[in-house]
């Protein structure tokens, strides 16, 4: 069963089932305003019928062997990869991203992923230790159901990145988009359940904030996976506290990125293209903050310049389009607003730092990429995260002080570094407080690479086998040797 362009339900134990208030919300085209969908709105009644619904179908789905479990996940991948043209558009639709991002950074990383917890569902396995007495062995065993909530910039490859490792370990999951991306994740339960999935094993519930709180809050949910803002994680891990849930919580950040005199500066200019204007700068591990040795900030700045201006402003339905509107002229009047805090907070406007029209998308937010230069660690741009388009570049000429300024920030999620010198690389990687790191390159997140951050940026890690351990829990089995020697 599918539903109708017009209407998207709520999809609870394999089927769609119209939300018990009747209530619906739209969903619409970024640049257009043209209206998508309207969508089932979730309700504390309909997220208590997809926990029993996920609950239902754990017993047999935990009781599948690993290698089943890694059959499904596998031809869902493949679905995915031929239905790639088909999804890629529907997030260009549903999100506003350049169709020339969307098949590669969302559909192909959506099905890797899929692919590898495929490959790593039978290899989930415990250990055994002789100890005094006899020897103990230890069971990995799937949490139970896991309560996940999306973020709206990468909804589909988030969808993935949250349910395949939560369904190779044996979970079942209940899952929420948010209520600004809503589609795809639908479109990916009905290929599940084409690929084998039994119903039940995964229920996606559209909705608003409360919706995501029925969750945390729920007494029938085993864990909560978050990808969403710092200020979402904290009531988020709060309401999770109420039941003593499990929590893995992929917040914000406000990255820097270091440019050492040495480094390359074509490539690092790349690299800080990609850390700021990858999605209109929606993307929570940009490295934002750009610190460039001052000797070389010149032609840096001159090189990075250059390049801006042959960025395209358009239609994200154009494939030569690089830069598409803001997910929603709410956020879009965000991003404004710190670009005026910018100039008026004493930086320098290097390029950009405008709204701009694009025939036949009136409802979009079109921000040209902005660099902003002569950046101080005090100001508004440099410390909050502003997720759009907006570069700031710092200066620096010591190494211990820019990994002092790099650290001072109550983010933790990402960092970069550009230099040839590759012990100066380690040393100073060894030194900065992020969990995700990468030295001459940014933004590459290969699904084998733990994903995640620490302080304000996060708890747990996504991607990589580590992700598995945070959807079990180990039981520990004590066989003794021989007759007990009780003291009474």
């Amino acid at each position: 069963m599918t539903a109708s362009s017009e209407q998207k339900l709520l999809w609870i134990d394999g089927a769609y089932v119209a939300a018990k208030s009747g209530e619906f919300f739209d969903t619409v085209n970024p640049a257009t305003g043209e209206l998508l969908a309207q969508v089932s709105k979730a309700g504390e009644a309909d997220i208590d019928a997809a926990v029993a619904a996920a609950r239902a179908a754990l017993g047999p789905w935990k009781a599948m062997s690993g290698v089943e479990r890694g059959r499904i996940l596998h031809r869902l991948s493949q679905l995915l990869r031929e239905h790639r043209d088909e999804l890629a558009r529907l997030e260009m639709l549903d999100g506003g991203k350049p169709i020339a991002e969307t098949p590669e950074a969302d559909v192909d990383s959506g099905a890797d992923c899929l692919e590898y917890f495929a490959g790593q569902a039978s290899s989930i396995q415990g250990e055994y230790q002789e100890v005094d007495g006899g020897f103990f062995y230890t069971r990995p065993e799937p949490l139970g159901v896991v309560g996940a909530i999306g973020a709206w910039n990468y909804p589909l490859q988030i969808a993935c990145w949250k349910s395949a490792p939560a369904l190779a370990a044996g979970n079942t999951v209940v899952f929420k988009p948010s209520e600004l991306t809503p589609l795809s994740a639908l479109r990916l339960a009905e290929l599940a359940k084409e690929a084998g999935l039994p119903d039940g094993v995964l229920n996606i519930v559209q909705g608003f904030g409360d919706a995501g709180q029925a969750l945390s809050h729920h007494a029938g949910i085993d864990k909560i996976s978050l990808t969403g803002g710092a200020d979402t994680g904290k009531k988020v891990m709060a309401d999770a506290a109420s039941t003593l849930k499990t929590v893995s919580l992929e917040l914000g950040g406000k990255s820097p990125l270091v440019i050492f005199d040495d480094a390359d500066l074509d490539n690092a200019v790349s690299g800080a293209l990609l850390a700021n204007f990858f999605t209109q700068g929606e993307i929570c591990t940009n490295g934002t903050r750009v610190f460039v040795h001052e000797s070389v900030r010149e032609a840096f700045l001159e090189k990075l310049v250059a390049r801006v201006e042959k960025l395209k402003i358009g239609n994200p339905a154009d494939a030569d389009t690089d830069v598409g509107p803001m997910i929603s002229p709410e956020h879009g009047q965000i991003v404004l607003d710190y670009i005026e805090a910018g100039k008026s907070g004493g930086a320098k406007l290097v390029i950009g730092g405008e709204q701009v029209a694009v025939d036949g998308c009136d409802h979009g937010v079109f921000i040209q990429p902005t660099v902003f230069d002569a950046c101080t660690d005090d100001m508004k741009i440099v410390n909050e995260e502003i997720f759009g388009p907006v570069m700031s570049v710092l200066s620096f000429t010591d190494e211990a002080e820019v990994i002092e300024r790099a650290n001072n920030t109550e983010f933790g999620l990402a960092a970069g570094v550009f230099t040839r010198d590759l012990e100066r690389a380690h040393r100073v990687i060894g030194e900065l407080e992020a969990g995700i790191c990468w030295i001459n390159h940014y933004n590459i997140t290969p699904i084998e690479m733990p994903f995640g951050g620490i302080k304000g940026s996060g708890i747990g890690k996504e991607n990589s086998r580590r992700a598995l351990e945070h959807y079990v829990r180990i039981k520990s089995v004590f066989v003794a040797r021989g007759a007990i020697d009780a003291p009474y």
